[in-house]
């Protein structure tokens, strides 16, 4: 007789081999040049801002009532539904930075209550039986299929893989079943809807599945079809001008919805990774250059009333329901996901340029909220709570965007190192022959322009490390060991290739003058920026009235002088003073006066109209020097 020892083994030999089944991805034709680093720890102003949300959002959020509408399914037209798949795609980043047992029991909570209201066919949601397809339905549906898919990366749970499939091929049998088309259900020509072609990629290569590379290539083509948004034949059009202005501002026929659009182009990036077709990557870029161009502001973040409308050239002016914080998660994860594929510094710059001032600025300095709509002049409103779940969209969507900087602050590239981010810490990678490397970043940037690197190994060793050099940093010092070298340009990686010891240092010195930006028409408007950095007036820092025009006083190269000072008030992370000429009521020209600036990030984010905030500040028109 055999023992029971005998049949345990092969039960999990049985087991095994199911899991090899079932478990058998596709692999990628195209892989990503660069590698998020093994692990993390931060410090400074950042990993404040970081433990904040972690604590005080990711932590504090109530599971149960996130899960309560996939077990009552009785809606019709809202988005409960997305409201899982946001909070616990940005846990897992998360807890991928800083695993703690803590949020490991709640993400494992949150994973098997899900799973829980999964029907016998497979559906997981909130809507009718009635309403089901329609409206916010089955991007609901797409948040559950990432969550999944982020938990089983995250364990490589059987059970996790398995209720994705059933959830993906209850979708797949129901627009079957329905003769439907995806891209004429839900809002925004599809492509809320067919935004799921992202997680239907990723479900593909982790299953090598072929069921959902047809599927894939089905929301392609009706992508392309009359019906769909065509965001691979209009990619060259301007993001705001592809569709007519709808009737309906929020309906079907709004093809310039920001978010929704930029997350089929997300899914758009997983498909050019499995086929390797130009077509795809290329419409994604032409997509990107629109919107770099034409929409995304000087904080790095757009839309109005949460759609493309041309909004670079018209940030000066007040804009309704400016700036979504959705959108500025979301083209940072756009930008994060170009930047991984092709190592392009742009992809960088633009992530910094949204990070350190669209995104931060939109977050509660605790942590605990997230301004729906972020202005550049007045004050930041608090958002409203949506669908009776305590909290909104943004709220959901800000630490998705937040949580993505620490693993790919310093990457792996084939033949060594990338620094895309100067954010303090101690970065753990493995060089090209597989040995262990710790890059030890100290900077208290973008407060000032030191950079220092060093390198924790444990024998020389010959890789490159390529060190990103900001488009903004016009005059660059780097030194090797204290030894100067030649001086980098700006808007590229600057590439060291040797033989790297134990001990080895880099320094950087980035260019921190200064720089004004006019906009209007007629340049009526300025700005100042410093760094990555946005400044702006706030009306805690005193007079001048945030309102009045003013003119800079520049120097003969066009930068302005600031001179850094401590503020009474702690909330502000930077503060600097800077000359300006106000209006003279006298025969004689006024005297230059300090005005007080801060960063974008800090002004006026106390949600109160109390504290008054401006970033592009009115050009005082001067009709003597006109020509």
């Amino acid at each position: 007789m055999l023992s029971k020892y005998y049949f345990f083994k092969f039960g999990l030999a049985v087991w095994a081999i199911f899991l090899s089944m079932i478990c058998k991805g596709q692999e990628v034709k195209i892989k990503d040049e660069l590698r998020p680093a093994l692990s993390v720890k931060l410090t400074g102003f950042i990993e404040q801002r970081l433990n904040a949300a972690y604590n005080n959002r990711i932590l504090t959020q109530d599971v149960n009532r996130l899960v309560v509408p996939f077990r009552n399914r009785a809606e019709t037209r809202c988005w409960q539904s997305e409201f899982w798949g946001k909070w616990f795609t940005s846990a897992v980043l998360a807890y991928r930075y800083r695993p703690d047992i803590i949020l490991k029991k709640k993400l494992d909570t949150a994973v098997e209550q899900l799973i829980a209201t999964q029907t016998n066919d497979g559906y997981i949601g909130n809507y009718a039986p009635a309403s089901r397809l329609e409206q916010w339905d089955i991007w609901g549906r797409k948040y559950c299929l990432l969550g999944l898919l982020a938990y089983y990366d995250l364990e490589k749970d059987p059970k996790t893989i398995q209720a994705a499939k059933k959830l993906a091929d209850h979708l797949i049998q129901e627009l079957k079943d329905k003769n439907a088309l995806i891209v004429k259900k839900g809002n925004h020509r599809g492509m809320a809807s067919s935004s799921v072609l992202e997680p239907i990629c990723l479900l593909y290569s982790r299953t090598g599945e072929k069921r959902y590379f047809e599927f894939a290539k089905e929301i392609i083509k009706e992508w392309e079809s009359e019906s769909g948004p065509q965001l691979i034949s209009r990619s060259a059009v301007p993001v705001a001008n592809r569709f007519p202005r709808p009737a309906n501002w929020f309906g079907w026929e709004q093809g310039q919805k920001a978010y929704e659009m930029m997350s089929c182009y997300e899914g758009l990036l997983e498909l050019y990774r499995l086929t390797g077709k130009q077509e795809y990557k290329e419409a994604v870029e032409h997509t990107w250059s629109s919107i770099e161009q034409t929409e995304i502001n000087i904080t790095g973040s757009g839309s109005g009333a949460e759609c493309w409308f041309g909004g670079k050239a018209l940030q000066t002016l007040p804009v309704s329901h400016y700036q979504e914080t959705c959108v500025t998660a979301t083209w940072i994860k756009l930008n994060q996901q170009l930047l991984k594929l092709t190592a392009a510094v742009k992809y960088a710059d633009a992530i910094e340029q949204s990070f350190y001032n669209g995104l931060l600025g939109a977050m509660k300095p605790d942590g605990t909220d997230w301004a729906k709509y972020s202005p550049l002049a007045g004050y930041r409103p608090q958002g409203g709570e949506q669908c009776g779940m305590g909290l909104n969209c943004c709220v959901a969507s800000g630490p998705r965007g937040l949580f993505t900087l620490p693993l790919t602050s310093v990457m792996h590239q084939g033949n060594g190192i990338r620094v895309n981010f100067f954010v303090p810490g101690s970065y753990e990678l493995v060089t090209p022959r597989k040995q262990k490397v710790f890059v030890n970043l100290a900077t208290n940037y973008p407060a000032t322009g030191a950079v220092g690197l060093k390198l924790q190994l444990a024998k020389p060793e010959t890789f490159s490390i390529s060190i990103r050099i900001p488009s903004w940093s016009a005059q660059t010092a780097l030194m090797i060991n204290g030894q100067p070298q030649s001086p980098p340009s700006g808007g590229q990686y600057f590439t060291i290739t040797r033989t790297w010891s134990p001990g080895d240092h880099i320094a950087v010195n980035l260019d921190m003058r200064g720089r004004l930006v006019y906009s209007g028409n007629g340049a009526q408007h300025f700005a100042v920026q410093y760094g990555p950095l946005v400044l702006a007036r706030d009306s805690r820092l005193g007079a001048p009235d945030t309102d009045e025009a003013l003119i800079p006083v520049a120097g003969k190269d066009g930068y302005i002088n600031l001179e850094p000072f401590e503020a009474n008030n702690s909330t502000f992370w930077v503060t600097f003073k800077a000359l300006v000429k106000t209006e003279s009521h006298k025969e004689g020209p006024a005297d230059p006066v300090r005005v007080l600036l801060c960063d974008y990030a800090s002004a006026g984010n106390t949600y109160s109209d109390a504290s008054r905030f401006r970033v592009w500040i009115p050009l005082l028109f001067e009709p003597r020097y006109v020509k």
